[in-house]
């Protein structure tokens, strides 16, 4: 009876699961020693002790609405046991937090000796009797907050709740059966300790979004919905938007907010102790304004101490830039005095176990490569060259630092070449070969990403954070194209799985040639009068258009509209914008040779041209308006960045 009850658990993870490259602890037919949670007309009761993390019964809250969208039925929440005998029960809690778990524990009734003291680690198990009145349970124990939080919401991924459900409009799976599985399972601790995104080069398109839906302001009901998606995506770490933005005082609720959720705050390279840019001092310069700087970062620590926070340390210039009056030796006094006021802030001796991190991005590299020293415990963060190359990695002298080494990487960029912020052009193979790299060379503590507007780049950010989460998944060059079929068969559906990977991993290898912004670079760059090389490339992308048409067209209303923004919409408005600009060039050369065909090139062009903005208004006409604005970055005729 064991091995049926083995081969049964692992033929559900095979095809009912959507949850990507984690173990199941679900399915969705009647298993022998199971517990039927829900289905059509039932839910379960999600019991949360009321003295664990408010982020914890959040979480719970957004499990029970999960359980609602897949079966019809909304689960209830409840903080204790007593009245639940005659309805399925789900138990979460963390550690030494809940009274519940640790009542568990103490009776023997669960194990926690694999995840206690780890970080960001759950158990799940199927457990009998575990209260009194309660005759079985799925209990779920975290070992710390975000532990506890990725265990209920890695439930709701598996009973077919996308991530990306709000974000992107991945339609619930329905569901007339959910059942528990008597098996146990553990996940965790992360492969890589901080894991999240930046918001970054946000005009025009998501600010303009934010003064559409929020009233201008990046305020609590957005970074709500941005940390429940990273939440959900396994991450834990923020850095928010700044070209005109204050998180801490824009809304006062954006830091007690984050806290409460789960999410470590942090600010970019440019804006040290928790200090948003626009909240800097005037001169910003260490040399001639010292006192005011120091209050200024005084400032910051005072107002987030109480809040989880990942400190940026050091300084750079003013605007992203580097400052004409600060060399390696101010720097050093700069992070001295930084340090010296998270001790005497936090109430701490010693900072080892207080996060900090140093951004070695652009001027500042110069510094660490004239010799400066960096304290022990701060982490130093590597760079990228703003398109996907990593330039420096701990050698072997700098690998056992107690703070480790991270990566502060780029899916979007403004700045000297050029600019490339409109919509997707990351190749996933490149993002692996690079984040692969990373880890082995044990820059292990952080991974950050810099994702413009967000929105348009929904596949490189999961495979960005699912990389970061577990690493094991990752170890070989082929890992992507089985990430990239997990992924399609959550989003959209087993029967279009295999042949929208194979459409995603198509458009990787057409875009990386170069980035759509770069397209009208002289000379151009493909060949027009050798091997029809221009006509093959725009021949290989129209036939990526009828394929991913075609799979488009196989799918239900509701799917089509998070297969057209996340698949569709990439290919056709790529398409449109190597159309213009191929046929633009043949235009050229054809009229220098006198050829009538120039014509009709030069018609073609102006009505491709035309296509771009039907497209846009398809894109902004979704849901009546939801994503409205959010492909208004402009896409042609770049001549500088």
């Amino acid at each position: 009876m064991e091995l049926v009850r083995l081969l049964l658990c692992f033929f559900v993870f095979v095809i009912g699961t959507r949850a990507i490259g984690q173990p199941s602890s679900l399915g969705f037919s009647e298993a022998d020693g199971g517990l039927k949670l829900g289905g059509t007309g039932s839910a379960p009761t999600i019991v949360i002790d009321s003295k664990d993390w408010a982020g914890v019964t959040r979480a719970g809250n957004d499990l029970a609405n999960d359980f609602g969208l897949v079966t019809g039925t909304k689960a209830k929440v409840a903080t204790g046991t007593s009245g639940l005998a005659d309805t399925p029960v789900i138990i979460a809690g963390t550690i030494g937090k809940s009274p519940l778990i640790d009542g568990l524990v103490s009776a023997g009734k669960i194990d926690v000796s694999g995840i206690k003291g780890k970080w960001e680690s759950f158990t799940s198990a199927l457990v009998d009797s575990p209260t009194t009145g309660v005759s079985s349970a799925l209990v779920l124990a975290g070992s710390d907050k975000r532990g506890t939080i990725f265990a209920l919401y890695d439930i709701s991924e598996q009973i077919g709740v996308s991530p990306w459900y709000w974000w992107a409009d991945v339609p619930p799976k329905k569901k007339t059966a959910i059942y528990a599985l008597p098996t146990k399972k553990t996940q965790g601790p992360p492969s890589i300790k901080y894991r999240g995104i930046f918001l970054n080069d946000e005009q025009p398109a998501l600010t303009n979004w934010v003064n559409s839906n929020y009233g201008g302001k990046y305020d609590s009901r957005f970074h709500a919905k941005v940390f429940e998606l990273l939440l959900r995506l396994r991450a834990n770490y923020f850095w928010p938007a700044m070209w005109n933005s204050r998180f801490y005082t824009d809304d006062s609720k954006n830091g007690p907010l984050a806290d409460e959720m789960g999410i470590v705050m942090g600010t970019s390279h440019t804006e040290p102790m928790a200090r948003a840019d626009k909240e800097k001092v005037k001169p910003w310069d260490w040399k001639s304004n010292q006192n005011n700087l120091k209050k200024y970062m005084q400032d910051g620590a005072t107002r987030a101490k109480n809040w989880e926070t990942l400190w940026t340390m050091g300084m750079r210039g003013g605007g992203d830039a580097a400052s004409p009056t600060l060399d390696a030796t101010a720097l050093v006094d700069v992070i001295t005095f930084q340090q010296g006021v998270l001790k005497s802030t936090l109430g701490v001796s010693n900072l080892s176990a207080v996060p900090q991190m140093w951004c070695v991005y652009k001027e500042v590299g110069g510094y660490y490569q004239a010799g400066m020293k960096i304290p022990d415990d701060v982490t130093i963060l590597w760079s990228d060259d703003n398109s996907g190359n990593i330039q420096r990695l701990p050698i072997p002298s700098e690998v056992d630092r107690i703070g480790g080494a991270g990566v502060y990487y780029h899916f979007d960029y403004v700045g000297d070449p050029r600019n490339y912020k409109w919509i997707n052009t990351i190749q996933l193979s490149k993002t692996w070969q690079q984040m692969h790299l990373a880890h082995e060379r044990n820059a292990r503590q952080i991974w950050i990403v810099n994702v413009g507007d967000l929105k348009p780049l929904e596949i490189p950010i999961s495979h960005f954070l699912d990389m970061a989460y577990d690493m094991s998944k990752f170890e070989t060059p082929d890992s992507t194209d089985t990430w990239l079929k997990a992924w399609a068969t959550r989003e959209f559906g087993g029967d279009v799985a295999d042949a929208t990977a194979e459409v995603m991993a198509t458009y990787g290898k057409l875009l990386i040639r170069r980035k759509y912004e770069l397209l009208n670079n002289n000379p151009f760059l493909y060949s027009i009068a050798n091997y029809d090389e221009a006509e093959n490339v725009l021949n290989e992308w129209e036939a990526l258009e009828v394929k991913t048409q075609s799979l488009y067209d196989k799918l239900d209303s509701a799917t089509q509209i998070a297969f057209f923004e996340m698949v569709l919409h990439p290919v056709m408005a790529g398409k449109v914008v190597q159309r213009v600009y191929i046929n633009a060039a043949r235009n050229a050369a054809y009229a220098k040779q006198k050829r009538m065909s120039a014509n009709e090139l030069a018609a073609d062009v102006k009505n491709t041209y035309a296509q771009d903005a039907v497209i846009q208004k398809r894109y902004h006409g979704l849901l009546n308006g939801k994503w409205n604005h959010m492909m208004d970055q402009i896409h042609f005729g770049y001549n500088n960045w």
